[in-house]
């Protein structure tokens, strides 16, 4: 696989009241053509800022990309114009926001909505751009698709608004998609209803994916790769796989055993559910060490002092952590 995004060394800085913010700090990622990345890691940790980086959405003022590239199939994209920022969003790196029902206009009808979009970045007819929109929503599986096209957003159910932003990001075919939180606040059988979907979208398409969340049974579900985040770091990354079952930063296995099993206590009708102690730190009052020092059992005088810098530990695994040999896998 060849790279298809590349992010090195982006820093985002926001003024605020208390002092500056580095929401991300030196952030580097490649995204392969034809994969699922993952990001993972707490809210605040600058998952979405990655996101709104790459898709020249960071909100100016407060905020201002300070530093670093970001490159598509080699493309410089902070120093773009733009007018072909404009042409890159939605028609060659498309989004799918949090939330559908504040993302979707509610006086629009869904169907106009994919067929703007279509219409922005593509020279077809206002019907052709309609029939894509029905033929997306086909793809989506929304069942009806001519009728629910002529809905508005607030007589569609929360997965079908999460179908029709799917539908939406992908109707002018784009080559890398970013899902952020793409099933916040629906039940598990829709959730698990649009894992497939994605996985069956960037099967048939070829997308490249980045998913977003703060759910690693997501990012076992879903992602080739993972990165895990936390206060504006990348700690580490590595295949999903490796990450799993041998996680080598303290807070990626944190996050690992926050996600309940039934079996750890097979004679307790509730399941054994972890937490990572603390929280994430206030961006104006980080430190000159390791931002997750606080909160970590294995800390030392070094981790408090000095910011780990994320180095390989296996092939195509790397950890910012000083004390990776006391985090053995399980």
């Amino acid at each position: 696989m060849s790279g298809m995004l590349t992010i090195k060394d982006l820093v985002v800085d926001f003024k605020t009241r208390a002092g500056n913010a580095r929401v991300l700090n030196h952030v580097s990622l490649e995204l392969m053509s034809g994969e699922i990345l993952g990001i993972v890691g707490e809210s605040g940790c600058g998952k979405s800022m990655t996101a709104l980086s790459v898709m020249g959405l960071v909100p100016s003022p407060p905020g201002k990309v300070t530093g670093g590239s970001i490159s598509l199939e080699g493309e410089e994209l902070l120093t773009a114009s733009k007018s072909r920022m404009r042409e890159v969003r939605g028609g060659v790196i498309s989004m799918i926001f949090q939330e559908p029902m504040t993302s979707l206009n509610p006086v629009f009808k869904v169907g106009a909505q994919i067929a703007e979009a279509v219409l922005l970045h593509e020279d077809v007819s206002k019907a052709e751009a309609w029939d894509r929109a029905v033929e997306m929503l086909t793809k989506v599986g929304i069942p009806e698709p001519a009728l629910r096209a002529n809905a508005y957003p607030h007589e569609l159910s929360g997965g079908m608004r999460q179908r029709v932003m799917i539908a939406m990001a992908l109707s002018c075919h784009p080559r890398v998609l970013i899902a952020d939180e793409p099933t916040t606040a629906l039940d598990v059988t829709v959730q698990a209803q649009i894992f497939d979907l994605l996985k069956d979208l960037q099967k048939e398409t070829g997308t490249a994916i980045i998913m977003i969340t703060h759910d690693m049974g997501a990012i076992a579900e879903l992602a080739d790769r993972v990165a895990v985040m936390y206060a504006g770091h990348i700690i580490e990354t590595g295949r999903t796989n490796d990450i799993l079952s041998n996680p080598q930063h303290p807070y990626t296995r944190g996050l690992i055993a926050c996600v309940p099993h039934l079996e750890d206590n097979p004679s307790d009708d509730r399941p054994y559910l972890s937490e990572i102690k603390g929280v994430v730190p206030s961006l104006t009052e980080l430190g000159k060490g390791c931002a997750f020092a606080d909160r970590c059992a294995y800390k030392t005088t070094k981790c408090e002092e000095q910011q780990p810098i994320i180095e390989p530990v296996a092939d195509g695994h790397s950890v910012a952590c000083y004390n990776v040999e006391y985090v053995v896998a399980v």
